[in-house]
């Protein structure tokens, strides 16, 4: 009898494991009525900076904190960003403002052809659009992959972080069945929820994941990428 409760107690292991570890809650704000005239986004200057801690969705884990830190402004924005675990990470380059050229926040970091929106290009509820470029894994510039990307706003909320309160928009971007530089990915999706603060000229929070299938899988079994949401610790 001993012996068969041992059994059952390691065949349950997995499932009490997952049920004592709790997942990230979905951010939660308050719905704000739109502006009659929406906000324009901060400007960039020399010296801005966000800190984010990045913590795992699933376990809600913290992954690292991130400083991200505006070096240069003019013909084209660069953010230098480093991780207290990872140390060095790569630049985000923006050129103009609000339209990024070199995007690190996937894995790999990922170059366009042409600059892709950061935000909704316009503050206001419903708005939506779809953008398609190609892209480089950064370092790799023998080969491009097709990229597709939907933007959609949605509604404008007040949200709380370590940071403080603010008043964002929240608004989602899908790429649907993108290209891969990873050649034994057949299909992929990527999706994340975004609430940009116009105030600081940043998002306050971002929550995104990724799936793929690779040769013989359904969508049913798809492979996870990271599942991570950032939230906002200090900004200046």
């Amino acid at each position: 009898m001993r012996k068969l409760t041992s059994l059952v107690l390691v065949a349950l292991f997995p499932f009490l494991l997952t049920a004592c570890i709790s997942s990230q809650p979905y951010p939660g704000g308050a719905v704000l009525p739109a502006p009659i005239t929406p906000p324009k986004v901060r400007a960039p200057k020399i010296g801005q900076e966000w800190v984010y801690t990045v913590r795992n969705v699933f376990n809600q884990a913290v992954v690292d904190t991130v400083t991200e830190r505006v070096v240069s402004v003019g013909k084209e924005v660069r953010i230098e960003r480093t991780g207290e675990k990872a140390g060095r990470l790569p630049d985000e380059i923006q050129p103009p403002w609000g339209y990024v050229l070199q995007d690190p926040h996937w894995s790999p970091p990922q170059v366009f052809q042409q600059a892709m929106p950061l935000w909704p290009e316009q503050l206001v509820p419903g708005w939506s659009g779809f953008y398609r470029t190609r892209y480089q894994a950064l370092g790799y510039p023998d080969s491009s992959y097709y990229w597709g990307l939907n933007v959609n706003a949605i509604e404008w909320e007040r949200v709380s972080v370590p940071a403080g309160q603010f008043t964002t928009l929240k608004y989602q971007n899908k790429a649907p069945y993108f290209e891969s530089n990873d050649v034994f990915r057949v299909a992929n999706y990527r999706q994340e929820d975004v609430w940009l603060s116009p105030e600081i000229g940043r998002w306050v929070i971002r929550r995104g994941y990724g799936r793929y299938l690779t040769l013989g899988v359904t969508w049913a079994n798809a492979y996870w990428e990271d599942y991570l949401e950032w939230d906002l610790v200090s900004w200046k």
